[in-house]
């Protein structure tokens, strides 16, 4: 099931012009500030309310005919987190609901059932998000004392290097993450490296560009132990499959924000900037001077807003006063653009928007149909993507059933069902179940309610239902409700 491995070197360069870490340091730099990486990063940071507008600044033309930051002047920093809704929309349609598996050997789909627990549902429902955010996310098998346990990788820190152009296959990996530690009395950041190969795993610092060996790691470099009963030595193995299963958004391992950056920005500065005009009352209102008894604008201002009051000077036929020009603010512009926005977001996010009024009070299956189109399409995507990585999931699996003794599972072929949590007219599903009794099986219509999120399960209390029923027919003489014919 495993192999021990004992190498020297871990990859081959071709003609030997650098050596393996020279490599490995030229990639890490080139992947570390790629545009790749940053959009990543930056599909994590807006799903956590962290915005381009945070920084935005603002200007105004100086006398030099450029740009100057202007910062007596209100600037607003409104965020409407429409990019974060559509994350959680994608990945609780497809992970809302627990996953079916089906398969004629009920022992293994008993045992399966129980391994994807509520506590694994949480872990894919997470998956689902970091690979929304990220166009890809990766899960990390290992041993713990809980038995097979996975851990999550963001694909900002992970760089993979693939056999195949259609990135299927996984020769290496490099891992690369922050972590806190010290020099000294001062606190720093320290950048860490990992390479997972079939080899092992190696770990090194990254300081000012160069890999360092990560002597913490005392060496050791394979992936978990085993300890056999009968023998005092805890013996190092590694998988036969690089443990990283990269679960992928789409095809093309684009994030969902490279898709809606621009659009989710605009609706960001249009509402702030609606806020800063709503508050720049002096800008909204033009005061146009004439002979006014004072030095400069900006004294004019400070007795404006200290006094209310303002004097004038009225020099024979030069007359003082105050004229205003008024500038007002039409919400209703912003409040059609701002729909306009939010519309884009939602189409070209592919999501739905369910405070749609076409809906109305009773919608029917038709129109139910019609809001989930997109995000029906979108997920067809991902589950095919899911779907794959599954397979790589279970390989694993069944590696852990093994070697725990609960069976050989390697040539089964199960069936793994995402049953996506979608809103549905139950009166009308409900409907069309009864009037298929007869035409199709039990078994297919329980599987169609939408009460029922366990075929099985409800087929084993419907046939129990039946037998207690049996049992207690007042009708039948061994009934235990019947009299046996005594008065």
């Amino acid at each position: 099931m495993f192999n021990f491995w004992n190498s020297e070197k871990m990859f081959n360069i071709k003609n030997n012009q650098i050596t393996d870490i020279e490599f490995l340091e030229k990639e890490i730099q080139n992947w570390k500030n790629s545009r790749e990486r940053q959009m990543q990063i930056k599909g994590y940071k807006y799903y956590l309310g962290e915005h381009d507008i945070i920084n935005r600044k603002r200007s105004a033309i100086g006398e030099n005919g450029e740009l100057e930051e202007i910062t007596n002047i209100p600037n607003n920093k409104i965020i409407d987190n429409q990019y974060t809704k559509l994350v959680n929309q994608k990945a609780n349609y497809l992970f809302g609901k627990p996953i079916t598996i089906e398969d004629d050997n009920k022992t293994y789909v008993n045992l399966l059932n129980k391994y994807f627990n509520k506590r694994f549902m949480r872990t894919m429902k997470n998956l689902a998000k970091a690979a929304i955010n990220n166009g890809i996310a990766w899960l990390f098998p290992f041993y713990s004392s809980n038995g097979l346990s996975f851990r999550i990788f963001p694909g900002y820190e992970i760089l993979p290097f693939w056999f195949d152009n259609e990135h299927t296959q996984l020769e290496f990996a490099i891992r690369l993450y922050l972590t806190s530690g010290y020099e000294g009395n001062k606190s720093v950041e320290m950048e860490n490296v990992e390479i997972y190969t079939t080899k092992g795993i190696y770990k090194y610092i990254l300081k000012d560009g160069k890999l360092i060996p990560d002597y913490d790691s005392n060496g050791e470099n394979q992936y978990f132990y085993v300890t056999v009963s009968d023998d005092k030595n805890a013996y190092t193995l590694n998988w036969q499959h690089i443990p990283l299963i990269a679960f992928k958004a789409n095809e093309s391992e684009i994030p969902l924000i490279k898709r809606i950056k621009s659009l989710q920005d605009g609706l960001n500065e249009l509402l702030s900037d609606f806020q800063n005009n709503m508050q720049e009352d002096c800008r909204n209102t033009i005061l146009v001077l004439k002979n006014y008894d004072g030095t400069n604008l900006g004294e004019f201002r400070k007795n404006l807003a200290t006094y209310g009051a303002v004097k004038v000077r009225y020099d024979g036929e030069t007359k003082g006063g105050v004229e205003t020009l008024e500038i007002s603010v039409n919400s209703e512009n912003y409040k059609a653009i701002i729909d306009i926005f939010k519309k884009a977001i939602i189409e070209n996010g592919m999501g739905y928007d369910a405070k749609n009024d076409k809906l109305g009070t009773a919608p029917n299956e038709m129109n139910i149909q019609s809001m989930y189109s997109d995000i029906d399409l979108d997920a067809n995507d991902m589950e095919t993507e899911f779907q794959a990585a599954f397979e790589e999931l279970l390989w694993f699996i069944n590696v852990y059933f093994a070697n725990s003794g609960k069976g050989d599972f390697f040539d089964e072929t199960i069936t793994v069902i995402f049953n996506r949590d979608m809103m549905m007219n139950e009166g009308e599903i409900i409907n069309n179940c009864r009037n298929s009794v007869g035409i199709l099986s039990d078994e297919t219509i329980i599987g169609q309610h939408p009460w029922v999120d366990d075929p099985q399960l409800e087929m084993n209390r419907l046939k129990k239902q039946k037998k207690t029923e049996q049992e207690y027919n007042p009708f039948n003489d061994t009934s235990p409700l019947s009299n046996n014919g005594d008065e």
